[in-house]
C-alpha cells in the first residue's frame, strides 16, 4: 500500500512539474521578439500585439478604452496607433520581451501588477529605454515578488517619472534607503509606499 502511494504521489508531483514547464515554455515563446514584424508593422503595433498576446493591455494616445483582445487591436495607416499606457496586470511578460519596447515614443503610463515574470533585470531594462526615460511619468509595481531594492532603485533614470507606487513587495528589504535613494535623484516625485 505504501508503495502505491508513493507511486501515485510521485506520478502527480511529475504532472504538476510538467505542466508548469510547458507554462514557463510557452510564455517565453509568447515574448520573443520577431524584429522582422517590428520593421514590418512599426513599434507601438508589435508592441501591443505582445503585450496583448502575453494578457497585458494597453491603451492609445487619444483613446480612453484599454484594449485587451490582441483581434480586436485597431487597424489603419503604419504609425497610426501609439502606445499611452501599459497595464500588465497578471500578464506573463517578462525581461525577454522588453526589446519590443525599444521603439515606443509615447508611453506615459506603466502598471505591473501581480505579474509573476518581472523582477529587477526587467526594471533594469525598462529603465534603460531612452524615450521612456523621457516621457513615462507613472508605474505601479504590485504583488511581484521577484522585485527587489535593486530594481526599484532602478527606476531613477526614469527622469520625468512623477508617481510610483509600490505594493506588496516582499523583495524590497530596505525601504527607508530605497524611497531615499530615489527621492534624491527624482525630486518631483511622488513615492507611494504600501510595504510591510
Amino acid at each position: 500500500m505504501q508503495l502505491l502511494l508513493k507511486a501515485v504521489k510521485s506520478a502527480v508531483s511529475q504532472r504538476d512539474w510538467s505542466r508548469r514547464h510547458f507554462w514557463g515554455w510557452l510564455n517565453a515563446v509568447f515574448n520573443k521578439v520577431d524584429y522582422e514584424r517590428i520593421k514590418a508593422v512599426g513599434p507601438d503595433r508589435a508592441a501591443a500585439e505582445w503585450l496583448l498576446r502575453c494578457g497585458a493591455r494597453v491603451r492609445f494616445q487619444g483613446f480612453e478604452r484599454w484594449h485587451h483582445d490582441y483581434n480586436g487591436l485597431p487597424t489603419g495607416p503604419l504609425g497610426r496607433y501609439k502606445i499611452q499606457g501599459i497595464d500588465a496586470t497578471e500578464s506573463c511578460i517578462m525581461h525577454r520581451g522588453f526589446d519590443h519596447l525599444d521603439g515606443l515614443k509615447y508611453v506615459e503610463e506603466i502598471k505591473f501588477n501581480k505579474c509573476i515574470y518581472i523582477e529587477d533585470s526587467c526594471l533594469e531594462r525598462l529603465s534603460s529605454i531612452e524615450n521612456l526615460q523621457e516621457t513615462l511619468y507613472m508605474i505601479e509595481v504590485v504583488s511581484c515578488g521577484n522585485v527587489t531594492d535593486k530594481g526599484i532603485i532602478a527606476l531613477h533614470k526614469l527622469r520625468n517619472l512623477e508617481y510610483l507606487f509600490l505594493s506588496d513587495l516582499p523583495g524590497i528589504r530596505d525601504k527607508q534607503t530605497t524611497a531615499g535613494r530615489l527621492q534624491t535623484a527624482l525630486p518631483r516625485l511622488e513615492l507611494v509606499l504600501d510595504l510591510e
